[in-house]
């Protein structure tokens, strides 16, 4: 855990994975020097490519980023869990996945982009799916005892779920709420099945490398501000990894992260006090 900052990490590393909130965005909307930053990381010509556990696909995913003032120029994608959920389900969907599978969809905002175009049949409640697709969580304003009650017929009889947000917890505009991971570990619990697909899990990073081709695991640089997600997920798929000491673990003091994230067992290559250039 060697502290640093972003201007000597740019030097060493060829391309970067940048996670979304808690480092571009703090559950309000962007902080206040990331716009900047972003851009001028990607002035570098190095590839970044941003890492996303939101369950939204990618264009809805950079539609937000341009609002909230970031260049669309400073990034090549945002490769989010949802849409690489999608793209996993348009080549199962006829092979593992029948045609027309009934689908309950959860997720933030009414986005039903997450089945768009595919051969899916949405349905209203879980116990009526074949598939469960958790894309968010809502958890400002539905308590997870509620979630709970809503998924259990589905559990009893064993629908399969596909969480595309594996994010335990979530920023807000109320504070940190529970995210869909948690939601989806209490399906686990009462005896549901659950497939996940976002960091740290290996499905999105074996979408990233793709886009990577010639840049060896080691020389990629992943920046979050969650040693579960963002760091557990890059170091298994060989990359460096950059905490950032905003966003979810903001008020950890310096003494305090060692053990943090030992304890998560997902110790980072660096941490920074934030997502900003020094000079």
């Amino acid at each position: 855990m060697t502290p640093a900052i972003l201007d000597d990490l740019v030097a060493r590393f060829d391309a970067f994975l940048v996670d979304q909130f808690g480092v571009l965005l703090n559950g309000t909307g962007a902080y206040p020097q990331a716009p900047a930053a972003l851009a001028r990381l990607a002035a570098t010509g190095k590839p970044v490519i941003l890492l996303s556990n939101s369950g939204k696909r990618a264009v809805p995913n950079a539609a937000r980023l341009v609002a909230l003032g970031f260049d669309r120029g400073s990034f090549q994608l945002v490769l989010s869990s949802g849409e690489a959920a999608w793209m996993a389900l348009a080549r199962r969907i006829g092979v593992s996945l029948p045609k027309g599978t009934k689908v309950w969809l959860h997720g933030r905002d009414g986005d039903r982009a997450q089945i768009a175009g595919l051969d899916l049949v949405p349905v209203a409640t879980p116990a009526e799916a074949g598939l469960l697709l958790l894309a968010g969580s809502r958890g400002d304003e539905v308590t997870l005892d509620a979630y709970r009650d809503l998924l259990q017929p589905a559990a009893a009889i064993r629908v399969p779920m596909l969480c595309t947000n594996p994010d335990l917890e979530m920023l807000t505009p109320a504070g940190i709420r529970f995210g869909a991971g948690r939601i989806a570990e209490s399906y686990v619990a009462m005896g549901g099945e659950v497939e996940w697909i976002g960091k740290p899990h290996p499905l999105v990073y074996a979408e990233a490398a793709r886009l990577l081709p010639g840049i060896a695991p080691d020389r990629v640089l992943c920046i979050g501000d969650s040693p579960a997600h963002d760091v557990a997920g890059g170091i298994a798929a060989g990359h460096a990894t950059a905490l950032v000491r905003t966003g979810l673990h903001a008020g950890v003091s310096k003494a305090d992260l060692p053990a943090l994230c030992k304890a998560e067992g997902a110790v980072p290559d660096f941490v920074l006090a934030s997502f900003d250039f020094q000079s």
